[in-house]
């Protein structure tokens, strides 16, 4: 009963998707491009400011980056929904969670998580051993 449920969870999770893992192909905004007014050193939480133009005025953003100079031209993404004074963009070619290889790994874990959780319930179910004495 064990090994079917496991099995169940493994096929649902792989019918879910790349979602599941964390995985996303869906762009999270869009992608501008962006001088740099205020470069920033690589050394600790580096923040550099950039100006863009988004939804036909210009706008300043706090990049999470560093390592640029001041006047560097960059695409950078704009969440969806942003606004305000300065806002929190990243680079464009940076994507967070985009890594194919994390796919096949989390359902690795996932089989593996299954496969253990099975063979405690088996455990659990046979019962303490008693030792034969000669």
């Amino acid at each position: 009963m064990a090994a079917g449920v496991g099995l169940l969870v493994i096929f649902l999770a792989w019918l879910a998707g790349p979602g599941l893992f964390g995985i996303s192909k869906d762009a999270q905004g869009t992608t501008v491009r962006a001088e740099v007014v205020q470069p920033a050193p690589c050394a600790g939480g580096a923040t550099e400011t950039v100006k863009f133009e988004y939804g036909g005025k210009p706008v300043e953003g706090s990049l999470d980056g560093c390592g640029h100079g001041k006047g560097e031209r960059l695409d950078v993404v704009v969440p969806s929904g942003a606004s305000g004074d300065v806002i929190a963009v990243h680079a464009g070619n940076a994507a967070a969670g985009a890594s194919d290889a994390r796919r096949p790994l989390g359902l690795a874990l996932l089989v593996f998580s299954c496969f253990a959780g099975g063979m405690y319930v088996f455990l659990v179910l046979r019962g303490p051993r008693r030792l034969a004495t000669a």
